[in-house]
């Protein structure tokens, strides 16, 4: 517990008060950035910095330039730090209970300037760690210069107290009746998809991808014909080389993009689905040249009901009805059957598209009927689905005779 001083101790709803340790952490911990009070010239002011906690020390970021940074080397300089993490929006019947379900800590104390460089370097470190573990392996860390110009406050946790509001809506029991809608808005601080700077071909390292199930997991996927790799932007221009032929697009659920540029916002939006776990796209390559040639996905995917459909697939034309097309649809079900656990894969596929139909029934897929005016097409007519699916049942027989045909196409291209 941190010991209750006169600037810890609040003057109204004590009852939301706490001194606890490993309270005050967690908070430090989860939030990003803080707000540093401090006077200079007898003049207040407020600096938004990033912090990161080391034990019982908070360390601040800033640059040699700042004025704290300035007023701190001689004797150190009086702060006052806050973090709030916002946790909800709380709507009363009346407008005076309105409020926030919170979690703040307050510290108080002298902040002195860093000025050995290994702990200084350390510090640089832990706050780029704290943006993602892993990250400090997997950046250039920072040059003489560039420690020279970054300045480090450190201030001892010894002045610290939380403050909190969680629950629901407090009302004078004389408002309970009144016609107006009451309750709690929950509020989180949620990652986006990661957006890559221009001209970086790097796929997004996996620490910067949210926490999936297997089933969300784009996991590689290798055949004797083809691989199946996580989809990534820096795949559009092969991608686009590769499917450049209207024949290709002509049932798909959008219209042929003109170049590499529109068919990375196509991609764009499979990451994005896939960051809301929606899908899992994968592109396709050659196994013998290693050349992007297509790509294939998972959706409607269901871990609770065991159930992933296959789709939104698109495959260059010289690679159709090649061992290539077989054998990734092999290595999705294998996955989907014998590694996830499903009993259910399901296909979609337009009515007028009888060259897919007859491909998916090639795999051992049963049809179950037309989904009438399922979806819009890119001309903004409506599409009448045609719904196949195979169930864990028949995945035994229907894998004994994919790979059966994988063999028969061995053998001809031999």
């Amino acid at each position: 517990m941190y010991a209750q001083t006169a600037r810890t101790t609040a003057s109204r709803s004590r009852d939301r008060m706490s001194y606890d340790r490993d309270t005050a952490h967690a908070v430090l911990d989860e939030a990003y950035h803080c707000a540093l009070g401090f006077t200079v010239d007898g003049e207040p002011r407020v600096l938004p910095t990033l912090h990161v906690r080391i034990g019982d020390t908070l360390y601040l970021h800033g640059s040699t330039g700042s004025r704290p940074l300035l007023a701190a080397r001689d004797g150190g300089l009086p702060v006052c730090v806050a973090v709030t993490l916002l946790d909800g929006l709380v709507y009363a019947r009346s407008q005076f209970h309105h409020s926030a379900n919170y979690r703040s800590v307050i510290a108080h104390g002298t902040a002195h300037l860093v000025t050995d460089p290994d702990e200084r370097a350390r510090v640089c470190t832990a706050l780029v760690e704290k943006t993602a573990t892993g990250r400090a392996a997997d950046s250039r860390p920072p040059s003489r210069r560039e420690l020279a110009e970054t300045a480090v406050l450190a201030l001892p946790l010894m002045e610290v107290s939380v403050r909190a509001r969680d629950g629901g809506v407090r009302d004078e029991p004389t408002d309970l009746d009144l016609p107006h809608w009451a309750g709690v808005v929950p509020l989180r601080l949620t990652a986006g998809l990661p957006e890559p700077d221009t001209g970086v071909s790097t796929a997004v390292p996996a620490y910067l991808q949210p926490a999936r199930s297997p089933w969300h997991e784009p996991v590689p996927l290798h055949g004797g014909y083809v691989r199946l790799e996580p989809l990534d932007l820096s795949h559009a221009d092969e991608l686009f080389a590769a499917t450049a032929d209207p024949e290709v697009w002509r049932h798909l659920g959008r219209r042929q993009p003109v170049d590499a540029a529109e068919l990375t916002v196509a991609i764009g939006d499979y990451l994005t689905a896939r960051h809301r776990g929606e899908q899992v796209p994968w592109v396709q390559r050659c196994a013998a040249t290693g050349a992007v040639i297509g790509t294939t996905s998972y959706y409607e995917i269901d871990p609770e009901r065991r159930s992933v459909a296959i789709g939104h697939t698109f495959l260059g034309r010289p690679w159709w009805r090649t061992a290539i097309n077989t054998e990734a649809k092999l290595l999705l079900l294998a996955r989907a059957f014998d590694e996830l656990g499903a009993v259910r894969v399901l296909w979609h596929t337009d009515i007028r598209n009888e060259r897919s139909q007859r491909a998916i029934e090639r795999l051992g897929a049963h049809r179950e009927g037309v989904l009438r005016m399922h979806r819009l097409r890119p001309d903004n007519s409506w599409r009448d689905t045609v719904q196949y699916s195979m169930t864990i049942d028949e995945w035994p027989n229907a894998q004994v005779k994919l790979r059966e045909r994988l063999r028969a196409k061995a053998t001809v291209a031999g």
